[in-house]
């Protein structure tokens, strides 16, 4: 760090930073919404345990997120969501990850049961129940049936799987038209929900209105939010899939047709047809927005507009530090940055930020008590153990893998202070590759009495274990490869409970443009595990200094707030409706 690192300002290159705040018009934006036209949000994935509904990573933590930042901002709000009898957990045999079902019953959340509809597959009608859960301004409709199967049953492009997106999108629609809901807006959360709206167009075309304002008028009422960066990768259903899961669904011939069109050599990418059926198209952060892959039916690269994700800051901050935020005008009532938080910030101190992460050490502790790590034991952490952290989806691009290339140079790194690693994600089902890279760092691990004690796997990971360790961490790590992030959250959560970052400048990292916090970025991975170890012996110096602390937890704010702010990222998706929001109310 040098003297010109401190004259630094992070937000002075932000584009559009100027006018933020006016850009940002907190009161007129719910006008055209009502709880008979809410904002609908269609998910496949719900991760939302107090709710009953346990998904199988970010995309599931956002859905929630976003029904409870539109409960707080008072929007009336929908989620559609399918709600699946059972939910995967995961436990270690022999070294290696194993999956495991636990049923679940929507009972005992709350939920109440609404009534049926049915869908036609396969030559025969599937009912469904629809059930319900009501909050203030907002809800949560789902779709069951008991042999649903679990989240992401199946291959991507198995029977199974299209047969639980079929469910959500016309039998998620058909509960909205049975409660008496017309949605104002309807975003599709990925390609597996494409669906309902393929639900609104049929209805409108067949009900009489011409094909072509049928499909203006479901444009115009629809956004395509992407969460993947390559079309490539995404899975195909055949057309003889559609004649017996999508085909028997639709009334209108037209939209049959319209259809039927998307097929190339026999197969679909349901991208193709979401593009086209939404005018408006996101991507989560401004670099998945410029580099994100994909093409229409024509060839010509869809241009994606970038609204970063945000997080429920109620829900992923420590209320000491959420009070803090209030109680210093850095936050207002909604958790957007107030226009003076740049000043504000000043009043974070040294003190005050060992003092709130001593009180994150106790969350931690308290979440450890039932989780042992690899070696069955229980952890418990005294307020000055250091602890770096990888809590995220264990997959190849995230790197789980990386601190541990070098075995002793991490060992050097963290033997010196007494410092501990915590290594945390789920592992997909059927991922041999990640489970055996898993077992392989173990056993680097195991070769050492040292690591043997201070690094820690902790299996089944969740929304529990997630926030104990943004609460009582130090150091969190987050190393993807650059460019196949699309946005992440689990860094955002450490930013607001007050931890050092250390991160490539990818994903929703890379909106702000600030080189001086623990950047790792090289030309090659061997110049990047290189930064990588310097920055954890880097993080270490800071926490020993308060000078240092102070700066660089202020600097992050300073940075990131605005960023991560789930408030902010519902005003940037009502401000992309501005076009239809006074539009007239009709009775399609």
């Amino acid at each position: 760090m040098t003297d010109n690192d401190y004259f630094y300002h992070p937000l002075e290159n932000i584009e559009d930073i100027d006018i933020f705040y006016d850009a940002v018009e907190r009161t007129h934006l719910t006008k055209a919404l009502s709880p008979e036209r809410p904002y609908t949000y269609w998910t496949i994935e719900l991760y939302d345990k107090k709710n009953g509904i346990r998904g199988g990573g970010g995309l599931g933590v956002l859905a929630a997120d976003t029904r409870r930042i539109a409960e707080k901002m008072q929007i009336p709000f929908t989620l559609i969501t399918p709600f699946y009898p059972f939910e995967s957990h995961q436990q270690m045999e022999n070294g290696f990850i194993k999956d495991i079902r636990k049923p679940v019953d929507y009972h005992d959340f709350g939920y109440q049961f609404i009534d049926n509809v049915f869908i036609k597959c396969c030559g025969t009608l599937c009912k469904l129940d629809v059930i319900e859960k009501k909050f203030m301004s907002s809800r949560i409709i789902a779709i069951t049936e008991p042999n649903f199967g679990e989240l992401y049953s199946g291959l991507s492009g198995s029977d199974h799987r299209l047969y639980q997106e079929v469910a959500l999108g016309f039998g998620g629609y058909a509960a909205l038209k049975l409660i008496g809901l017309k949605p104002a807006i309807m975003q599709l959360n990925e390609i597996a929900t494409f669906f309902a709206a393929l639900a609104r167009l049929d209805e409108l075309s067949s009900n009489g209105m011409d094909f072509y304002e049928a499909m203006v008028y479901t444009r115009k009422h629809t956004l395509y939010t992407n969460h993947t960066l390559v079309q490539a990768a995404e899975a195909e259903f055949s057309y003889e899939q559609f004649t017996r899961f999508v085909f028997p669904n639709l009334k209108s011939a037209a939209v049959k047709k319209w259809l039927s069109d998307k097929f190339d050599r026999g197969h679909i990418k349901l991208s193709s047809a979401t593009i086209e059926i939404a005018e408006l198209k996101s991507g989560v952060s401004k670099l998945h927005a410029r580099v994100a892959n994909y093409h229409d039916v024509s060839g010509n690269k869809v241009k994606f507009k970038a609204i970063t994700n945000g997080i429920d800051l109620d829900t992923w901050t420590m209320p000491c530090v959420l009070d803090f935020y209030h109680d210093y005008a850095i936050l207002d009532d909604v958790n957007l940055p107030t226009e003076v938080y740049l000043q504000k910030l000043s009043a974070l101190t040294a003190d005050s930020i060992r003092r709130f992460k001593s009180n994150g050490r106790e969350i931690l502790n308290e979440c450890l008590k039932s989780r042992p790590d690899q070696n069955g034991k229980i952890l418990h952490f005294d307020s000055n153990d250091f602890i770096f952290d990888f809590k995220r989806r264990f997959v190849d691009y995230k790197r789980p893998d990386l601190p541990f290339r070098d075995i002793t140079r991490l060992l050097n790194i963290l033997e010196p202070r007494g410092a501990h690693y915590i290594l945390t994600g789920r592992i997909h089902t059927g991922d041999t590759i990640m489970s055996s890279k898993l077992k392989y760092i173990l056993n680097l691990v195991d070769s050492d009495d040292y690591l043997r004690e201070h690094v820690h796997y902790l299996v089944d990971y969740d929304e529990e274990l997630a926030f104990g360790l943004s609460c009582g961490s130090n150091v969190a790590i987050n190393v993807p490869i650059v460019g196949l992030e699309a946005c992440g959250t689990s860094w955002m959560k450490d930013v607001a409970n007050l931890n050092l970052l250390i991160s490539t400048h990818d994903g929703g990292v890379a909106d702000a443009h600030m080189n001086d916090y623990f950047n790792v970025n090289g030309k090659n991975e061997g110049d990047e595990l290189d930064m990588l170890y310097q920055q954890m012996q880097d993080t270490i110096a800071v926490w020993e200094n308060d000078f240092d602390l102070e700066f660089m937890i202020q600097h992050q704010l300073s940075a990131f707030l605005p960023i991560i702010s789930g408030a902010r990222m519902m005003n940037d998706y009502l401000h992309k409706f501005r076009h239809i929001l006074d539009f007239p109310a009709t009775n399609q």
